[in-house]
């Protein structure tokens, strides 16, 4: 059967497509699909059958026995695309990619019954997962083993718990700080594991996933804001290649994961995996699910007397610390500078060169908390004068004491000016930014400093040395999510007349598309809870929704609130606020405020942001407010 080029773009050149022409034309993107393809010599007995529904349209491949082998299925009325292509395993879909913006090309995977439960998302569409929205703990490690024997650092990272998933997790700072110094530089890591062992080769398959049942820590632990969902000490088995002779036993051995903290529906890597071979041993456990007293300061050491009652001090004041809007000045100021002076004296008695580099952070990190939030503004010549000495010794630490105290000195300085004054700070600030950048493009905290100078060029009108900012962010390799940030603000900023294209799920889990709008003017709405000046503008924007709705405006609202737990309990809490602010308008909703997927394809820098399409689907305006509504508005909607 010959099948129509009306889904393949309508062209001629197209069209008249047979099964083994289907067969030979389209192949999974990602390399790891298991589905099936009958033999070439049995392609002539495959056949296509027109499909339809009261909501989609396309074609099935039929295999030799009636089995479906492909579906290429179009889910939008208006345009004669296809959007889903759909890949079978004994009749049985198992792996499906998705064009969500309908511009003839993928930027979506889901492996699916049979294939498994992976989702994951191609912010840039060049064919590599930039974003996981979807990975259980079995599949998190397939693909960490996979990543580390094909020697792909990217996808190693990717898989890595970030500082933005364990902030939005609650987790403890110094709990972080230990975390982040296990997964940074994670594919250099990996090189220097794989290079020395001969468990994990390009010949080596994952198998089998092991851990015990996963735990739960209690928010009322103290260890995070919330409850936390965490394997242990997962770990992997691995087959190491083929048999050395035939009928032999396949070789397999054991690869440690570690520690596995869930965030949101995905579920990341606390540490590099580490094959057990050789002197290597799997240890008792990971960073979280040790005692709070020891997981944060020190780990596996022969803790002296001395040290532990400096540990034991430390916990006990840390334990019924002031609370701000309660406790006075001098309370806050006392609470710190003993907090700040136990953490020094823990550097100088602590073992070895990583255990006083931790202290040295946790102390630095409560002081410039301290000085930002303004509960102890004399914080920052405490971090002054620790700068000054870790000049004099050339620390390693340098770079991350100098970061913070740049921060905590710009905000001391901005409190103390006059309105005049502060453009003039804030240019210091930048000036100072800029010059950590180019003396530690290297530091963890470079890609944070770029976004800073960036974003602060942006909102103060000076778009091209935004921009200029931008693009060198997505050039560095050490935060991938920061460059996919900064991409995606280049994109924004680029996107006037340009069509919108987003896609994401509804508050209920079903797919939302722009591009069902089409036909109408939609204003987008990227918004959150506690924006106040959303709050300000929601009854205007009620109110305009109301008087043009039956002229053909619809409004579309994108939350990215982020709240304790699991997806549904996410979406119920923005639900909430939908129904006691009376929003008639539908929502997408995806886990990450700032850092979830639609926020990311955008550079999303501050909420509300409001996006203006026009009936075609092209961007009138990517900065709206509600004034330039109520005049834009009436022009473009018939009369």
């Amino acid at each position: 059967m010959l099948v129509s080029g009306l889904l393949f773009g309508g062209k001629e050149a197209q069209a008249q497509r047979t099964a083994a022409e289907l067969l030979e034309a389209y192949r999974p993107k990602q390399a790891d699909v298991e589905y099936e393809t009958p033999p070439k010599s049995d392609w002539a007995k495959c056949k296509v059958e027109v499909e339809k529904t009261a909501k989609t349209h396309g074609y099935v491949v039929l295999g030799p026995e009636g089995q479906v082998l492909r579906r290429f299925v179009d889910t939008e009325d208006e345009d004669p695309n296809v959007d889903q292509f759909r890949y079978y395993q004994h009749g049985i879909e198992v792996y499906r990619e998705i064009d969500t913006n309908n511009n003839n090309k993928v930027d979506q995977f889901r492996w699916l019954n049979l294939g498994g439960s992976r989702w994951g998302v191609d912010l840039n569409e060049d064919g590599r997962i930039d974003q996981w929205k979807s990975l259980s703990a079995a599949e998190a490690s397939r693909e960490a083993i996979r990543a580390m024997t094909a020697g792909d650092a990217a996808a190693l990272q990717l898989l890595m718990v970030t500082a933005e998933d364990l902030k939005a997790l609650g987790v403890l700072p110094a709990l972080q700080q230990k975390i982040l110094e296990q997964t940074a530089g994670a594919g250099t890591k990996a090189q220097a594991i794989v290079r020395k062992s001969a468990v994990l080769t390009p010949k080596s398959r994952w198998v089998r996933f092991d851990a015990l049942m996963p735990s739960v820590i209690p928010a009322d632990e103290g260890k995070a804001a919330q409850d936390l969902y965490v394997y242990e000490n997962a770990i992997a088995l691995v087959e190491l290649g083929a048999p050395a002779r035939p009928n032999a036993p396949v070789a397999t051995s054991v690869v440690q994961i570690g520690e596995m903290i869930r965030v949101g529906e995905v579920w990341k890597l606390t540490q590099v995996p580490q094959p057990i071979e050789g002197e290597n041993f799997v240890s008792s456990g990971g960073v979280l699910m040790q005692p709070l007293a020891a997981a944060a300061p020190v780990e596996n050491l022969a803790v002296s007397p001395e040290l532990q009652q400096l540990i034991d001090e430390l916990q006990k004041l840390d334990q019924n610390p002031p609370q701000f809007g309660t406790a006075t000045a001098a309370q806050l100021a006392s609470y710190y500078q003993q907090r700040s002076k136990l953490l020094l004296k823990l550097v100088d008695l602590a073992p070895g060169a990583e255990e006083k580099a931790n202290f040295l952070k946790q102390c630095v990190d409560g002081l410039a908390a301290a000085v930002q939030t303004d509960a102890y503004p004399n914080g920052l010549k405490d971090i002054q004068a620790l700068e000054a000495d870790l000049q004099k010794s050339r620390s390693p630490v340098l770079p991350y004491v100098m970061y913070r105290r740049i921060m905590s000195q710009y905000a001391v300085d901005m409190k103390a000016a006059s309105p005049e004054k502060r453009t003039e700070i804030q240019q210091q600030w930048l000036e100072r930014l800029s010059e950590f950048v180019g003396n530690y493009p290297a530091a963890d905290d470079a890609p944070d400093a770029m976004w800073q100078v960036a974003t602060a060029h942006e909102f103060s009108g000076k778009v091209e040395d935004a921009v200029q900012w931008y693009q060198r962010l997505t050039r560095q390799k050490s935060d991938p999510l920061a460059a996919n940030k900064a991409a995606g603000a280049m994109r924004r900023l680029n996107l006037k007349g340009k069509p919108f294209v987003l896609s994401g799920q509804g508050l209920d889990g079903q797919p939302i598309n722009t591009g069902a709008y089409r036909g109408k003017v939609l204003l987008v709405v990227y918004w959150a809870t506690w924006s106040d000046l959303f709050k300000q503008d929601l009854p205007q924007l009620r109110a305009l929704h109301q008087q043009y709705r039956s002229k053909g405006f619809e409004v579309l609202g994108v939350c990215l609130d982020i709240f304790p737990g699991s997806r549904q309990q996410q979406a119920a809490e923005v639900q909430k606020f939908i129904r006691e602010s009376n929003v008639p308008w539908p929502q997408i909703f995806e886990p990450g405020g700032l850092d979830s997927p639609p926020a990311v394809q955008y550079g999303i820098i501050s909420v509300p942001t409001l996006f203006l399409v026009d009936q075609k689907g092209d961007v009138l305006s990517r900065n709206s407010s509600v004034q330039e509504l109520k005049d834009v508005l009436p022009k473009v909607l018939p009369k």
